[in-house]
């Protein structure tokens, strides 16, 4: 049953009619703490219309810092659970440089854990949100366009070399 389900979702977000909302979603869903890349889908969709390179990448923008605000929100939540916690190096860090340490959200396995300690050490929430953005739009930015550009060939080269 859950395969199915699973498989239908899949087929649903793979609908041309619905690339920018699939981007969006994937995106929403990959900046929590689930583990998921959004990557794949902004480029899929950049692939099959390179008309919509902008649009793309402000909608997967758009998903993944909302979903870093999630996290936000998340750790501004659990602070008390997790008092003990707040003598690590990485507290330091935050409350030393506070809302432009969203910047490194974009980071693969930090970033959005880091997202969520943002919130937790209450940093002022619209700065940490326009820097969240800052990030993840350049991430996508670069991401995308070095996909696009660089030779077809070159990646499947190293698709060869890696399995």
């Amino acid at each position: 049953m859950i395969e199915s389900a699973i498989g239908w979702l899949l087929a649903v977000l793979a609908a041309p009619q619905v690339g920018l909302t699939s981007v969006f979603l994937v995106s929403l869903i990959s900046a929590t703490l689930v583990p998921l890349g959004s990557e794949p889908a902004v480029f899929a969709v950049v692939k099959a219309n390179p008309a919509l390179f902008w649009a793309t990448i402000g909608v997967a923008t758009v998903g993944n810092t909302l979903g870093g605000a999630i996290d936000y929100w998340m750790g501004y939540q659990a602070k008390q659970s997790f008092a003990r916690e707040r003598q690590s190096r990485w507290f330091h860090w935050l409350e030393r440089y506070g809302a432009k340490t969203m910047l490194l959200a974009w980071l693969p396995g930090i970033g959005d854990p880091l997202c969520t300690l943002g919130g937790w050490l209450h940093l002022p929430f619209w700065p940490s949100i326009a820097y969240m953005a800052v990030g993840k739009f350049l991430r996508y930015l670069c991401m995308t366009a070095l996909l696009l550009y660089v030779p077809d060939g070159f990646w499947r080269s190293i698709a060869h070399l890696l399995g």
